[in-house]
């Protein structure tokens, strides 16, 4: 018997040689693809990871949503994803999803903005706030003579000189210095709001356009920056500018997306509960308490949480935990806006909707921000002989649209698709999205406060955060972000 004794001591064990250390047990709180992304990425971190995927909603998806409705398939929110970075394609490919994917088309690939009472193209080579031809800037009839003329004195604007690599830049600032007020009002906004539903006399270049800072840092001008990168990416820009040949959209919907990535986590045994998470709290031993009545006994204690809810939410889970990374979430501001999503018989609209869309100047006077030519952009958005727009209103400088009622958003997009583009007759298809206080907004600083959120929860082994709230809203940013979160709390569950 000594012998035996010796040997299951020698094990480090007190059951016998076959049983099993236990596993560790992470929280992930919000399912929407941040929080499904790093439930994934804990799962299959290597080592065994027991998870609790917590969403108060009982949906996994979060804002992604896609519906079908008598041959119409209309995207909630996002309608694609940039194929450009890794991560989105890397998680269509895992999940057997390849298939699917399909990209802008060819005819499409453009965008339109409404100038001098009508439509145009925006210019040759124009991209958001990079020009590359002198032919599509002096051809453009979006600017007025003078306005070219200065845009085309960009590339001998001196660079601004800045204090620190962290300093920052309003978006309005820096595109104004750059390439001048005209070109900023009729170009730089219109195609920015498309974008971020923001303010841009707020926007953080350094946190939403670091790339163009980058260009006047590195090349003195963003001519010479945008002609230095389509030389290294050649057949990077399409004829317009922009980059759509690098957008991708499922067939399906991309709700498709977290449906098949909820349904492989159920799979590798990923918990799946309905509820709220209040707040969270450190243990004396180094493990994380939570104050959920959706959990019952020891469901209520983890070595450690990734919080993947907006940060007005984890403000308040984790307001016991550190008041200063509280107050730094807190601070971060939301904005809301509308989707209205029109379907019409093609003979209705007069336009011919060859392009991905149409943005709005706010110079313009309009309240509609954007018009997304859905049925042009991807086949099998509409019936035969129906086209389906979606438009966009509200966005942070108008926020007196999430006060209207249904009736009135649909009869404004009507008004305006009928002013804009010449749609008549009544919409075969009506629906309307609410983002009430769901876009995170990049100010002024941003970046600079997302190093003290991130230095804040360094002082937390076992926490860690995710989402579109830090360092990109894009589909391939928000996984990376999941799968950032999840490295961090393996690292700190297999230091303890």
């Amino acid at each position: 018997m000594v012998p035996r004794l010796r040997w299951r001591f020698a094990l480090g064990v007190n059951h016998g040689p076959l049983s099993k250390p236990k596993p560790t047990h992470v929280a992930v709180i919000g399912a929407g693809m941040a929080g499904l992304v790093a439930a994934d990425a804990l799962v299959r971190g290597g080592a065994a990871c027991r998870v609790t995927l917590i969403e108060p909603s009982g949906r996994a998806g979060g804002v992604i949503g896609t519906v079908h409705h008598d041959g119409w398939l209309v995207e909630r929110s996002a309608d694609c994803f940039l194929a450009a970075r890794p991560e989105g394609q890397a998680l269509v490919s895992r999940l057997g999803l390849e298939h699917d994917v399909v990209g802008v088309e060819p005819g499409a690939r453009r965008a339109l903005i409404w100038a001098g009472g009508r439509p145009r193209r925006a210019p040759q080579g124009f991209r958001l706030m990079a020009p590359s031809r002198v032919a599509g800037i002096l051809g453009t009839p979006v600017l007025s003579p003078v306005g070219r003329l200065r845009l085309l004195w960009e590339r001998l604007v001196p660079s601004r000189r800045v204090g620190s690599p962290d300093d920052d830049e309003s978006l309005e600032s820096f595109a104004v210095r750059r390439l001048g007020r005209e070109a900023f009002e009729r170009l730089v906004q219109p195609l920015a709001s498309g974008i971020w539903t923001a303010d841009p006399s707020r926007l953080s270049m350094a946190a939403a356009c670091p790339e163009f800072l980058a260009m006047e840092r590195e090349w003195g001008s963003l001519w010479a920056g945008e002609r230095a990168r389509l030389r290294r990416q050649p057949g990077g820009a399409d004829a317009a500018g922009a980059r759509y040949g690098q957008f991708v959209t499922l067939a399906s919907g991309m709700e498709s997306l977290p449906r098949r990535l909820a349904e492989e986590l159920r799979r590798l045994g990923v918990r799946f509960v309905e509820g709220r998470v209040t707040g969270v709290g450190k243990m004396p031993d180094g493990r994380w308490h939570l104050d959920a009545a959706c959990l019952e006994g020891d469901a209520t204690t983890v070595d450690a949480v990734v919080v993947a809810a907006p940060t007005y939410v984890a403000a308040t889970v984790l307001r016991g935990v550190d008041p200063d990374l509280a107050a730094e979430l807190a601070a971060i501001e939301y904005a809301g806006s509308c989707i209205v999503s029109l379907g019409y018989a093609r003979d209705d609209v007069f336009h011919p909707l060859d392009a991905a869309g149409m943005v709005v100047p706010r110079t313009a006077g309009r309240r509609i921000l954007a018009a997304s030519f859905s049925s042009s952009k991807f086949p099998g958005r509409a019936p035969e002989g129906c086209v389906l727009i979606r438009v966009f209103v509200g966005g942070a400088l108008d926020p007196g649209v999430m006060r209207l009622e249904d009736g009135e958003l649909v009869a404004l997009a009507r008004r305006e698709l009928a002013e804009l583009l010449g749609a008549r007759g009544k919409p075969r298809l009506v629906r309307v999205e609410r983002w009430d206080h769901a876009i995170p907004q990049y100010h002024v600083g941003h970046s600079a406060r997302v190093a003290r959120i991130d230095a804040l929860v360094d002082l937390h082994p076992g926490l860690a955060l995710a989402g579109a709230a830090y360092r990109g809203v894009g589909i391939p940013q928000v996984i990376a972000s999941g799968q950032a979160a999840a490295k961090r709390c393996l690292t700190a569950t297999r230091a303890s």
